[in-house]
């Protein structure tokens, strides 16, 4: 494992339920590392476990066998230093835009709250919005509000289950590029799911791509794009040549 690794999975295997003896297995003796600030885009076919390694990195479930941790330490439970967005547009139906995104705030930081909020609407082009409620937004703006609630709180983690997934593919570039842009500023380490090779090989600083179930790792990819990153960089031919490998490569 990588000494600067802020996520290590090290021999990962879960079974559902929780038993070695399942035949249920999501996945099967998982090793790999995100380094701190580092964004590492997580790819393979349908049930492979992806999902279930977010879940494991944010301590929502427990490993059967092997162990996941966290600056060095094995996790246990949740924390807001580990942000979640889930594809879902995940907002609370009762409270504004201003509301949602300012949500996660801790009373220690009551003082800087409004600035906050304030800040993350303009960045995220919904300061007209702050006062609507979620039934009044589009899909994108909704997952936009889901992005900034989780990074308002400056999380060291942040974990990303195929958050653009649902959106119309223009809003997904949009928001592609708005979470490079933002990402760039922040600093903040990411793991994000998805089931789209071009995604994978624009967001990732490394692309690790997953066999079937149960899940294993079958190979990790550096991505050959410099920073900052722009959605014309994929026509470059080192980043088609690694669409073409992964393409291949990927598991039917």
């Amino acid at each position: 494992m990588a000494g600067d690794a802020l996520l290590e999975f090290d021999g990962v295997s879960k079974s559902f339920p929780n038993d070695p003896s399942s035949k249920t297995m999501a996945l099967d003796n998982v090793s790999f590392s995100v380094r701190r600030g580092e964004f590492v885009t997580l790819i393979g076919p349908s049930g492979c476990g992806k999902s279930t390694l977010l879940r494991l990195a944010a301590g929502l479930e427990t490993p059967t066998s092997g162990a996941v941790r966290y600056e060095g330490q094995t996790l246990f439970g949740t924390s807001l230093e580990r942000g979640f967005v889930f594809q879902s547009y995940s907002a609370f139906p009762w409270l504004t835009v201003a509301e949602n995104i300012g949500f996660g705030i801790t009373k220690e930081f009551e003082s800087s709250r409004q600035a906050e909020i304030s800040k993350w609407l303009g960045w995220m082009g919904l300061t007209e919005f702050a006062n609507a409620f979620p039934r009044d937004l589009s899909g994108g703006m909704r997952q936009r509000v889901a992005l900034a609630r989780s990074l308002i709180v400056n999380p060291k983690l942040l974990l990303m289950d195929e958050p653009f997934g649902a959106l119309d593919e223009h809003t997904r570039e949009t928001m592609q590029q708005l979470l490079l842009d933002i990402v760039s500023d922040a600093g903040c380490t990411i793991l994000f799911v998805t089931h789209d090779i071009r995604e994978a090989v624009l967001l990732g600083d490394r692309v690790v791509l997953m066999g079937p179930r149960p899940g294993r790792v079958l190979q990790e990819f550096p991505s050959p794009l410099e920073k900052p990153r722009r959605r014309e960089y994929l026509r470059t031919p080192e980043c088609v040549s690694l669409y073409e490998t992964i393409f291949d490569r990927f598991p039917v």
